[in-house]
């Protein structure tokens, strides 16, 4: 790692705990996949040290697994986990963009108009700014709703669903469905600066529904349905 990267993070490990969720949340780093934990250390420009604290944080959040041995894997992705995803959000989201109606101040609704400024509906394989410029959008909602338990628990969702998100995407959305989501984007900008919390919070219902995590959920419950579903 050079002086200069190191100057921009407290450790090593903050700065390969970064980097590895950066590799994972970007697809380079496949679901499942082995983590060579020499050759990334490498690539990196770390020792293993650092590296292997990284990954214990990032086993943490459930995007690594590691086992009694030290050696270390991408978590899978599961219709179980994708399920459960769907459900709390399609719960919370609506919650915390009422709230955010409600509640939103004039310097909110400046972050909320800057980080929608210039966003678009995620490319068929966005790369990691992408997907940061969408997080910032719905955080700024989030955080609108000055509610910091349900932040920080939304927050803690949106690294998980990243990466359904990038399976949904393995299906081309046409033109239509990414305007769909362009105008919801827009709807919930606007209800939520006007203070409509009932009108947000539907819009918000429909945007999880129709969500890329929604439909990962669903080709992740067909796919492992249809091994049972064979007849014998």
């Amino acid at each position: 790692m050079s002086e200069s990267a190191a100057e921009l993070y407290t450790t090593k490990a903050d700065y390969a705990y970064l980097r590895v969720k950066e590799l994972i949340l970007s697809g380079k780093l496949l679901p499942g996949s082995v983590i060579a934990q020499a050759q990334l250390a490498r690539d990196i420009g770390i020792s293993t040290t650092p590296l292997r604290e990284a990954l214990r944080r990032l086993k943490s959040e459930g995007l690594v697994e590691l086992d009694a041995h030290r050696d270390a894997r991408v978590a899978p992705l599961a219709a179980e986990e994708a399920r459960d995803l769907l459900e709390l959000r399609r719960s919370l989201d609506p919650l915390a963009i009422g709230l955010a109606a409600e509640r939103r101040t004039k310097a909110d609704i400046a972050a909320m108009r800057a980080a929608h400024e210039g966003l678009k509906p995620l490319p068929g394989n966005p790369d990691y700014e992408q997907l940061v410029a969408h997080r910032r959008f719905h955080a700024a909602l989030y955080s609108a709703s000055h509610n910091d338990l349900l932040i920080q628990t939304l927050d803690g969702l949106w690294d998980k669903a990243d990466r359904y998100r990038r399976l949904a995407l393995e299906v081309e959305r046409g033109q239509a469905a990414r305007d769909r989501k362009a105008a919801e984007h827009e709807a919930l900008l606007e209800y939520v600066i006007a203070g409509d919390a009932e009108s947000a919070a539907a819009v918000m219902h429909e945007h999880i529904d129709t969500s890329l995590g929604a439909q990962a959920a669903w080709r992740l419950r067909k796919h492992h349905a249809e091994p049972s579903d064979a007849s014998p």
